[in-house]
């Protein structure tokens, strides 16, 4: 019997749609929402990768599983928001299964034009390699398509449940909010997210709190055409935000040479390292990306120092930057702790290495 939250969204889904993807996102849906009932103070989290540019989006997605695992965080679902390298899907796909939550819906850019044009970790390889990793999807048309796969997810959530991740690009967020009223929802996607998020945590802007007032172009919120995306939501996003920047020290990687050759978070972070830098998991990588999850899910003070008088502003020629201002704002501007380095790298180098659930 389907429970009655899933109301007529997911029968209208089931008549309208029904194949084994569809099916399996209600499922999935229907078994977080039990789930979220039974503990509605842990996070119900949303992350948005590129998954393919750096191996530390690897790192998160092994992070966020394992905090699931542990029972601190619910996934809703993972959008994969770089369709110019169609392999991340996956790479997410493999990560989720190593970690026994093959369950959870994966939606994927479409656009072959956007996101990061190079393989850095080989990702195709990975995701060809079924018999490996035993995981379904390969590439970005094996899963709906994002901003589809987003309504669906938000529709049926309890209003300002969800917390949106962004360790990548910012055009998934975007096509969201720009999104029409459609058969899953009559609310535009701006309705959505004032209704459904509770607060978006993103990296990027990295050191756009400088002293000196400069203008910053980082990889998530500049490059790749992202600065558009990054200008419309840091001006309309309607639910508080939290712009992280920290990681750049916090390296990771080196315990996961001890953990079984099938495990697909040490075979991406060893091709990545070596493909890109010529080095192994002992040099280790920037925790960028496991940084902004960590706080999404822990929200821990001791590491932080979190700016809420503020605002992000944006130039689409110049990149960002943080303004201070005397009031506080629902934008926030969270840097990591340099004294933390250390303490940090251990505790995600643990996570990241924890067994699988297989």
């Amino acid at each position: 019997m389907m429970p009655k939250f899933l109301g007529s969204i997911a029968v209208k889904l089931i008549l309208i749609a029904f194949n084994p993807i569809a099916f399996s996102i209600i499922l999935s849906i229907a078994g977080s929402n039990i789930h979220a009932q039974n503990a509605p103070s842990v996070p119900r989290i949303i992350l948005d990768t590129d998954m393919g540019s750096d191996c530390d989006d690897v790192g998160a997605l092994a992070l966020l599983n394992e905090y699931a695992n542990q029972g601190k965080a619910e996934i809703v679902g993972i959008i994969y928001s770089s369709g110019a390298v169609p392999y991340g899907v996956g790479v997410i796909d493999a990560i989720n299964r190593y970690y026994g939550n093959s369950q959870v819906p994966i939606g994927a850019s479409y656009d072959s034009l956007f996101g990061d044009p190079v393989d850095k970790m080989l990702a195709e390889k990975l995701a060809k390699d079924t018999s490996a990793f035993h995981h379904r999807f390969i590439k970005n048309t094996d899963v709906p398509e994002q901003t589809h796969l987003l309504r669906t997810l938000l529709a049926i959530q309890a209003d300002t449940s969800v917390v949106y991740v962004t360790v990548g690009h910012t055009k998934g967020l975007y096509d969201l909010l720009t999104s029409s009223p459609d058969s899953v929802s009559n609310l535009s996607g701006y309705e959505l997210a004032k209704t459904k998020i509770k607060k978006w945590v993103a990296l990027g802007a990295l050191n756009a709190d400088n002293p000196e007032g400069n203008y910053v172009r980082d990889w998530n919120f500049f490059f790749n055409e992202t600065i558009e995306f990054t200008h419309y939501l840091a001006n309309n996003f309607p639910r508080p935000t939290y712009f992280v920047s920290g990681g750049g020290d916090v390296m990771t990687g080196k315990s996961l040479a001890v953990t079984p050759p099938g495990n697909i978070v040490r075979t991406a972070y060893r091709d990545w390292l070596w493909n890109i830098e010529k080095k192994t998991l002992y040099d280790q990588r920037p925790s960028w990306d496991l940084i902004t999850v960590y706080y999404a899910v822990e929200e821990p003070t001791q590491h932080f120092r979190v700016r809420t008088n503020g605002y992000l502003q944006v130039d689409l020629e110049q990149g960002s930057r943080w303004v201070a201002t005397d009031t506080t704002t629902n934008r926030h501007f969270v840097s990591q702790n340099p004294s933390s380095n250390t303490a940090l790298a251990d505790y995600l180098n643990q996570l990241i290495a924890k067994p699988s659930e297989d």
